[in-house]
């Protein structure tokens, strides 16, 4: 087989050189990079930044009318109704939060990855039917969707992380439809067909580059949603379950206590919408650098 033709150079493969260096440029994408970063760590460290476990309920940890210890010296952000540190529930919750958001938020992207680049590909019947698919699915409201799915299955951090990636990859799917049905038809993919190249050759190294850059983006903003969406089925009861704790449980347990004890709803509240507009930052920013439609606009 002869040498196979060069890729259109007016379409961006994978990542162009400078991509650091113009993200380095944008302060907010440092700022949420930044908060991602002290996430991770606080989720990794958690045992060496708490004295306290996460489940161990505290005898001191209540006041003697019972109620939840107030922030201070001894408990930095107070305690839940149990007499659990706040904090360290946080920081384990932090976990949860983040294995759930990449592990679904991954699952998610691989399958609308593949439905959606074998769909533009092949287009026909085949993409007919794996799209008639994708809105089928886009037609059931996603968090109904979520909730009717983790109530059927017994609900575990595993599952909960499963149940958000059925619901999500359709939006990815969409998007990769369109841009792979796009480079199906031109030139140097009717190049490499001419001279022999398989589908599976074309797809690997000429399609997918291509789309390394979407891929990234919607991985990136993906999380945020994920996050969210996890955070949601917690506090309604079927996320992830007590005693594992999250974000989303913990305000759930508390929530009774919002107005005597405020704090045991605010700080893990605050936690959720600072890693989603973390990874909201840091998506936006790649989006604009990557994608030549935005390019000019800044």
């Amino acid at each position: 087989m002869a040498n196979s033709v060069s890729t259109d150079p007016d379409i961006p493969t994978t990542i162009e050189p400078g991509v650091i260096a113009q993200f380095a440029r944008r302060k907010l994408a440092l700022f949420g990079l930044f908060l991602v970063l002290m996430t991770l760590c606080a989720a990794i460290f958690a045992p060496w930044l708490t004295a306290f476990d996460p489940n161990e309920q505290m005898f001191d940890g209540l006041t003697l009318q019972g109620a939840p210890m107030p922030p201070g010296e001894q408990f930095v952000l107070g305690t839940d109704l149990l007499g659990r540190d706040l904090l360290t529930r946080i920081l384990y919750g932090a976990r949860t939060s983040l294995i759930i958001g990449v592990a679904a938020n991954g699952l998610a992207l691989l399958i609308g990855t593949i439905i959606g680049v074998t769909a533009g590909y092949f287009r026909g019947w085949i993409g007919s039917a794996l799209m008639r698919m994708t809105d089928l699915m886009m037609a059931f409201p996603a968090l109904l969707l979520a909730i009717c799915l983790a109530a059927i299955f017994q609900p575990s951090l595993w599952i909960v992380a499963l149940v958000i990636a059925i619901v999500y990859w359709v939006q990815t799917a969409r998007v990769l439809y369109a841009e792979t049905a796009s480079l199906a038809q031109r030139e140097f993919i009717a190049a490499e067909r001419t001279l022999g190249a398989g589908h599976l050759r074309i797809l690997l190294k000429h399609i997918l580059p291509h789309l390394v850059p979407t891929i990234i983006v919607w991985g990136t903003l993906g999380i945020s949603t994920t996050v969210l969406l996890e955070a949601t089925l917690s506090f309604l009861g079927v996320g992830v379950q007590p005693p594992t704790p999250s974000w989303g449980n913990i305000i759930f347990e508390n929530q009774t206590y919002f107005q005597a004890a405020p704090w045991l709803v605010f700080f893990p509240g605050l936690a959720i919408v600072t890693l989603a507009l973390a990874f909201n930052l840091v998506g936006d920013a790649l989006r604009e650098i990557l994608d030549p439609t935005q390019r000019g606009r800044d």
